[in-house]
């Protein structure tokens, strides 16, 4: 599997694995309705590189790493990650995770936190528990999933 930075040429792909997972309104803090547009403009945004995961010239995956802070917390990075549903369970979420680690401490981050990880999307706690990270904070009840009502947030983080 081959992890590249994205370019303007994989936005018809990003949109094909980002707007399901949106539109589902299952794992992430976005207005399910955002138009191709706004979701592709958030997810290929000027404040963070965005990467592909691609097999025998498929995307299968896309992830963004970012500062999580300016300032004195510039030093810690921030990701998201998403999986095209048809290669669920291949280990692409694992692999983007394992770059983004390498890319993240090649660009001098010291730790990588996430802010707002679902506490239903069980596969990827699972993950990133398995990849190091510890749960250092619970939000109770902040995020309405469409089925389950209103769920728990966790804030993960690993030093680097």
């Amino acid at each position: 599997m081959l992890i590249r930075p994205a370019d303007e040429n994989d936005r018809s792909a990003i949109w094909r694995i980002i707007g399901p997972t949106i539109r589902a309104g299952e794992t992430y803090a976005l207005d399910r309705d955002l138009t191709e547009a706004d979701a592709l403009a958030y997810w290929m945004g000027p404040d963070r590189e965005t990467f592909v995961a691609e097999e025998d010239g498929v995307i299968l995956g896309t992830y963004y790493i970012k500062t999580n802070q300016a300032g004195g917390g510039r030093h810690v990075c921030n990701c998201g990650y998403m999986t095209d549903a048809a290669a669920s369970g291949r280990g692409v979420a694992r692999r983007m995770h394992e770059h983004s680690l390498d890319h993240a401490r090649l660009r001098g981050f010291r730790a990588m936190q996430f802010n707002f990880v679902v506490s239903s999307n069980e596969r990827a706690v699972q993950l990133w528990q398995s990849l190091g990270f510890d749960i250092v904070g619970r939000l109770p009840g902040v995020f309405l999933h469409p089925t389950r009502g209103y769920v728990d947030a966790l804030v993960m983080f690993r030093m680097l």
